[in-house]
């Protein structure tokens, strides 16, 4: 294993510290967000920042260059042909269209056109856990080889 593979897996592993962080505490934000009284201009507008910052700042930049060195590493180990991994990228994709979907959660909020309360919220903020949890499994055990 050559030093460069190395790097680039550390690259892997703290850009997918980033996201997942990034992915469990947006919709922490929401349910606080979605539950704040009416007549709380202040306190909305401050999230509202908080969450553009998080997604544009930190949520996407670390979604993609997860995607950038995960797609090197499975070149570089010749593990993109292995079932675990293939499971693994599916995954990936749901986790990505999530994203995707938060960042809409996050259009709605700036637009003070959410309509959904905080019970919603906290549902959303277990997928990505569990999503993560599935991830992690598949890249460690490597079922299948």
């Amino acid at each position: 294993m050559d030093n460069l593979y190395l790097w680039i897996k550390a690259g892997h592993i703290v850009s997918l510290i980033a996201w997942m962080a990034a992915m469990l505490y947006l919709p922490r934000l929401f349910v606080y967000h979605a539950g704040l009284p009416a007549g709380s201009e202040v306190q909305s507008a401050t999230f509202k920042i908080m969450e553009r910052r998080l997604l544009k700042a930190i949520m996407t930049p670390a979604m993609i260059l997860t995607w950038i060195f995960g797609v090197i590493l499975a070149v570089k180990s010749g593990y993109y042909a292995s079932y675990w991994l293939q499971v693994k990228f599916l995954l990936v994709l749901v986790m990505s269209g999530i994203h995707g979907w938060l960042s809409k959660m996050v259009k709605d909020f700036a637009a003070d056109r959410n309509r959904r309360g905080d019970r919603f919220y906290r549902v959303v903020n277990e997928v990505p856990t569990l999503l993560m949890i599935l991830i992690v499994i598949l890249a460690v055990v490597k079922p299948g080889g």
